[in-house]
């Protein structure tokens, strides 16, 4: 393909993403309210549900601000099938058959994982993180914890997406070995780094120093690196017994 007929594919693949992404903007809006009560649900679980503990909203626009974000980032999860396959099925156009075959193996992966990281996020990391600070703020500051409707928002989607992506490490790995940018050896040579690299950014996600918490994201961070390279090992296992053929 020409550099012309690449960006009308890119131009052509970014339309029918948008659209896909307008429809679970739409679906979201509609199922609005469940779907805020899923977001604050680790909020209340810490602190308890009554009137005392509910999130304050200061400004006139700002719980209208906050319900169009959390509906665009959840249009965004629920479309995210059909966005990443858009984008894999633009990078496919610059590949090779065998590479394409790679593509088609890794779309439904990458969007699980990414829908596994979100969640992962909400069930597990949220509140942990939550009652941390609360309980830093009480110990250490002696204060009580006001959160407004639209820090908790802006909070909570952004480590959504964070930990969706995040998720994509073994997608990451197993693309980079198959198109011979990065060799296996390499990511094996590379283990203790990409510990080092898990744990300080592990640190930087989750505040405080609960060795609980940190390890909660050490853990499965650590799985996926080698999740990648066993799914690289076993692709290679493959060609050579298809070779042998």
């Amino acid at each position: 393909m020409t550099l012309g007929e690449h960006l009308e594919e890119l131009r052509a693949r970014l339309i029918l993403a948008l659209v896909g992404f307008f429809i679970g903007v739409v679906a979201c809006i509609i199922f609005g309210k469940h779907i805020i009560s899923f977001i604050v649900g680790p909020y209340f679980r810490i602190v308890g549900n009554d009137a005392s503990s509910r999130l304050i909203i200061l400004g006139p626009a700002e719980g209208f601000m906050s319900y169009m974000k959390i509906v665009m980032i959840a249009g965004l999860i629920l479309s995210s099938p059909w966005v990443f396959y858009q984008i894999w099925m633009f990078v496919a156009a610059g590949l090779y058959p065998r590479e394409k075959r790679y593509v088609y193996i890794t779309i439904p992966f990458s969007v699980t994982l990414f829908i596994a990281g979100a969640l992962f996020f909400t069930f597990m990391i949220a509140p942990l993180t939550l009652r941390i600070l609360i309980k830093f703020n009480e110990a250490v500051l002696g204060a009580a914890s006001e959160f407004t409707f639209q820090k908790y928002v802006s909070f909570v989607t952004a480590m959504m997406l964070v930990f969706g992506l995040a998720f994509q490490t073994p997608v990451a790995i197993f693309c980079l070995n198959r198109t011979g940018i990065v060799s296996l050896e390499a990511f094996r040579r590379s283990r203790k780094f990409a510990v080092l690299g898990i744990v300080i950014a592990a640190a930087a996600i989750i505040p405080g120093s609960d060795p609980f918490s940190l390890f909660g994201l050490v853990l499965p961070m650590y799985f996926l690196y080698e999740l990648g390279i066993f799914l690289c090992r076993l692709a290679e296992r493959r060609e050579k017994s298809g070779g042998k053929r």
